[in-house]
């Protein structure tokens, strides 16, 4: 017998939720294969076995929390391998007498068998397993165009949208009787969802810093002519150069570390009664995702260029919509930067990312009116910016001079390049 326990995930993540068991009890499993995915407070976590063998039993059940450590699933490894390779021929004889009878459909679902030849779940990533899972559609049934028959999580959106669109397109029947009560007629009003692990995490997290830190917010906007002047003259240049978009993120992670060098207190954090200050930067970059916000960590980001900045945010966007960020990705960070303006915020007041003390928040870059001198106006692309902190460690006038050093490397960028 061998015991499938969870393993060791992060410092500081000691449990996880079952999201959904990859295999059955009665099913055989190769070592390696994956039998489970846990969805934990920052990422999914597929669970492979360390045994060949026939599942035996199931400990825990879908939804259900478990510790690190815990035993989850048993392994029968006696007998298995006596019983599996007459098993596969079995198996396989079955697979060739059908491709040759019988022409596959590209775009149908790969389906794994178990010896019986029972059909198991469909091989699909673990992002497309959870939305079918969410939306309650079953992933045998969702057609798929990749090559290797794999079921990615756009095909089960364009098979709910199908879904939807054959009702609509049926003709409306005469309405029945009703014969419901007014609390019933009510409940069918509303929808319950449950919060997903990371959904309550982030609640509970958010909730936290408001409560535990003295937080405050100061606000300042910067003139973005020069750098979107600078960036038009380079952008072409920049990315046949470094395979890369020039974009902003670069310039304000540049400046947010310049800004930092100045006012240690934004780079450092309380623990108990010790101010802990830290002499590396590693910047948090705010990626919005389906299931939530997540952080992803720009690791000394003092000594990166602006191509290597770029490009480790473009990786860090793709891993997000595509499920694909690891723990290490999201763990550390000594200050955050957020861009609420990719989604036309105007101005907001970013929460802390805890235990950091100081977050800066981007938003929308739009054309105002501005005073250029007594007598003249212009109209400017000018951004707003807001730097949340804690006041217990940061007073007043650190965090608006370090908003102010931003602003004023920003409106002249040729400037970062001599920041050391």
């Amino acid at each position: 017998m061998a015991e499938i326990k969870v393993p060791e995930l992060a410092e500081s993540i000691t449990e996880g939720t079952v999201a959904q068991w990859l295999k059955k009890t009665g099913e055989y499993v190769e070592k390696g294969d994956y039998i489970v995915e846990l969805e934990t407070d920052k990422v999914n976590v597929e669970i492979i076995s360390e045994e060949s063998g026939i599942i035996q039993e199931l400990k825990a059940s879908e939804g259900d929390t478990v510790q690190v450590g815990e035993t989850i699933a048993i392994v029968n490894a006696q007998g298995a391998a006596a019983e599996q390779p007459k098993a596969v021929e079995v198996v396989e004889e079955k697979q060739v007498a059908e491709e040759i009878t019988e022409a596959p459909q590209a775009e149908q679902p790969k389906v794994q068998e178990d010896l019986s030849g029972t059909k198991q779940l469909p091989i699909a990533s673990p992002a497309a397993r959870k939305l079918a899972r969410e939306r309650g559609i079953d992933l045998a049934a969702v057609k798929t165009n990749d090559p290797l028959g794999r079921v990615r999580a756009q095909d089960v959106a364009a098979f709910e949208q199908k879904q939807v669109e054959v009702p609509a397109a049926q003709p409306s029947q005469a309405p029945k009787a009703a014969t419901s009560t007014p609390a019933a007629e009510m409940d069918n009003r509303v929808e319950r969802v449950r919060m997903t692990r990371r959904r309550q995490t982030i609640a509970n997290r958010l909730l936290e810093v408001k409560q535990n830190t003295a937080m405050l917010t100061t606000f300042n906007e910067v003139d973005m002519t020069n750098i979107m002047a600078l960036r038009n003259r380079r952008k072409d240049t920049f990315q046949k150069e470094n395979d890369v978009k020039l974009g902003f993120m670069s310039f304000f992670t540049k400046a947010v570390v310049a800004a930092l060098k100045k006012a240690p207190l934004l780079n450092a954090e309380i623990q108990g009664d010790q101010i802990v200050l830290k002499k590396y930067y590693d910047i948090g970059i705010a990626v919005s995702t389906d299931e939530g916000l997540v952080v992803p960590v720009l690791r000394d980001a003092d000594r990166k260029n602006f191509a290597e900045i770029e490009g480790e945010i473009l990786g860090f966007a793709s891993k997000a919509r595509n499920n694909k960020l690891s723990l290490s990705d999201l763990q550390g960070g000594t200050f955050t930067i957020t861009n609420g303006g990719v989604f036309g915020s105007l101005l907001s007041t970013p929460i802390l990312n805890g235990p950091q003390v100081g977050i800066l928040g981007m938003h929308k870059i739009q054309l105002r009116p501005i005073a250029i001198d007594a007598e003249r106006m212009e109209n400017r692309p000018m951004m707003y910016l807001a730097l949340s902190y804690d006041h217990r460690i940061i007073d007043g006038k650190e965090a608006v001079t370090f908003l102010a050093r931003i602003k004023a490397l920003l409106e002249d960028p040729e400037s970062l390049l001599f920041e050391a």
